[in-house]
């Protein structure tokens, strides 16, 4: 019986751990509408970067059905050292990745992706919703 507790009170310690060790980019995002359309994205670590799927997609704030469901939005984002993240963002209205940036302020992410060397750019900023 002390041996399960043991087990069950270093398994509760390890857990909270990773939980507490979590980068603040993790979590559930809402996306900015475009076109009409927004999304909720899920970030997780992938290999030694995040990524973010998206998860539900909404039209009027009713959730619809979307062939995008499951397809990463934000690929391959690190770190760069200063707060802020750099990666590729797919934009699901035109399909297109561009350079991304995202920088995080509480529960708030300004996202801006580019082409063409960064001289034509599209920004929206996404909120924290878990």
């Amino acid at each position: 019986m002390m041996k399960i507790f043991a087990l069950a009170a270093a398994t509760a310690a390890l857990l909270a751990a990773n939980a507490a060790s979590a980068d603040p980019i993790e979590g559930i995002w809402q996306t900015q509408p475009d076109n009409g359309f927004f999304a909720r994205v899920s970030i997780t670590p992938c290999a030694k970067a995040f990524c973010g799927t998206i998860a539900k997609t909404y039209r009027d704030d009713k959730e619809v059905s979307s062939p995008n469901i499951g397809r990463q939005i934000l690929i391959d984002m690190v770190p760069d050292g200063n707060g802020g993240y750099q990666g590729r963002l797919w934009r699901p209205s035109n399909n297109k990745v561009y350079i991304g940036k995202a920088r995080l302020s509480g529960n708030s992410m300004s996202l801006s992706g580019c082409v063409a060397g960064g001289l034509l750019c599209k920004s929206q900023t996404w909120s924290r919703v878990k």
